[in-house]
């Protein structure tokens, strides 16, 4: 597949996935943009390439420039991302070290983090970054309690918990080992 070939496939998928992240129908979509629903279906499945005044049109609608759009699809994820660069942040106040695994990427839905709390860290959060956020914690190392929307779930190595999120969360480190944990993240 020739390289503008792929971009206008990309174009199309990032063009659904928009839509489906605001929970909106082709119908209300053609009411929002002034195009019919049965182009914007067509675009979505990659039968036509959009013309720039369409993509503009578009791009209104999801609130983005076209170069920002464009962006999104001319390049994709890389394939492999070396440990060395992977980004590695830390909280020293609550002794949380958070490496993102797999750098998130606006057209893709999930992403890996590795988390390590030192023992006696206890962090809370008041809502999710997003509502009904997926989230898969696999417990590599030590213990660790997490309480999502009021449930708490004390988890030992090997264990491993799922759930969307839509209200508060707290992560803590159960021992006196630090607690080392991979978290799946899947946007709704």
């Amino acid at each position: 597949m020739r390289s503008e070939e792929l971009v206008e496939v990309r174009l199309a998928e990032r063009l659904a996935e928009l839509r489906a992240e605001r929970g909106w129908s082709l119908e209300e979509l053609a009411e929002r943009t002034g195009v019919s629903r049965s182009t914007l279906s067509r675009l979505e499945r990659g039968e036509i390439s959009p013309t720039a005044a369409l993509l503009n049109r578009l791009c209104a609608a999801y609130g983005r420039t076209m170069s920002r759009l464009l962006a999104e699809v001319e390049s994709g994820p890389p394939q492999v991302v070396r440990a060395a660069e992977q980004a590695v942040w830390r909280d020293e106040e609550s002794g949380f070290v958070r490496r993102s695994v797999s750098p998130p990427h606006a057209g893709l839905r999930g992403e890996v983090v590795e988390g390590v709390l030192r023992p006696g860290a206890d962090i809370s959060y008041d809502r999710p970054p997003v509502p009904g956020l997926e989230q898969h914690i696999w417990v590599l190392e030590g213990g660790l309690e997490v309480t999502a929307d009021g449930r708490a779930h004390a988890l030992r190595e090997g264990d491993c918990l799922r759930f969307r999120l839509w209200g508060t969360s707290r992560f803590r480190c159960l021992g006196s080992e630090p607690v080392r944990y991979a978290l799946l993240v899947v946007l709704p």
